[in-house]
């Protein structure tokens, strides 16, 4: 069902000024930026080795990244996992009583199908999954 890591989802103020660290401290190139007006965020996708750096950016005061920065601040938003087949995935997951946020695969970066696992069905950790 899962094959990799494909990303660590980072939630920033302000990605410009995020990128300063990524881009001109550890000399990382930016692949992508990508606005998803469906989850009302701006995105940085930076590759590193096999798995990506996503940096998140709220471009809605009441969008889930900003309410995220609110409670938590700056910091990990979430942990991405690549699976083959998301559809087969969720349902696996839901015949095993995992507890989700999306039960149906919605719209990501970079042309991903995604879904959202709830973090108290994982110790805490919201956890993506990425069709490619």
């Amino acid at each position: 069902m899962i094959t990799k890591i494909d990303h660590v989802g980072i939630a920033v103020s302000s990605i410009d000024s995020a990128l300063a660290l990524y881009t001109d401290v550890l000399g990382l190139v930016v692949d992508v930026t990508e606005t998803v007006e469906e989850q009302k965020t701006r995105t940085a996708i930076i590759s590193l080795g096999e798995s990506k750096i996503e940096l998140l950016e709220s471009t809605d005061p009441e969008g889930p990244i900003a309410k995220h920065l609110e409670r938590r601040g700056e910091g990990i938003h979430h942990l991405a996992v690549q699976v083959d087949d998301i559809e087969h995935a969720l349902k696996a997951l839901q015949e095993k009583g995992v507890r989700l946020i999306d039960e149906r695969p919605r719209k990501g970066v970079e042309n991903t199908t995604i879904a959202f696992v709830h973090p108290k069905a994982t110790g805490g950790v919201l956890l993506e999954l990425v069709q490619r």
